[in-house]
């Protein structure tokens, strides 16, 4: 889970301009969510990492990736003419789920980040 956030948190850093994409454009401005869920994912990959707040961390990412999911359903939306595109956003949205329940289960005092 660390690595994952860590990765993904760098991503909307060094290559803001696919995460602006999957924004939903009702939120506004693009790269300041492209960039905060960035920081955010990088700030629960640091609390995950760190014993005395990973079960802090675990509850935080939970909600981070509860938090993203308008952005995967944003997605399929998009990508929906797309016959790969669809796929691949389709597909994605039930990943989400066992992240939430990994979260979770570190929230909860599981020590398997």
């Amino acid at each position: 889970m660390i690595g994952l956030l860590a990765v993904a948190g760098i991503g909307h850093f060094a290559r803001p301009e696919i995460f602006d994409s999957i924004v939903p454009p009702q939120l506004g401005n693009r790269r300041f969510w492209t960039y905060t869920s960035g920081a955010a994912e990088l700030g629960c990959a640091a609390m995950l990492i760190v014993p005395s707040t990973r079960r802090v961390g675990g509850l935080c990412t939970a909600a981070l990736m509860v938090a993203v999911y308008p952005a995967n359903i944003y997605s399929v939306r998009k990508f929906w003419h797309s016959p790969s595109g669809r796929a691949v956003t389709l597909a994605r949205l039930p990943l989400q789920i066992p992240l939430i329940r990994a979260s979770w289960k570190i929230a909860k005092g599981d020590q398997g980040t």
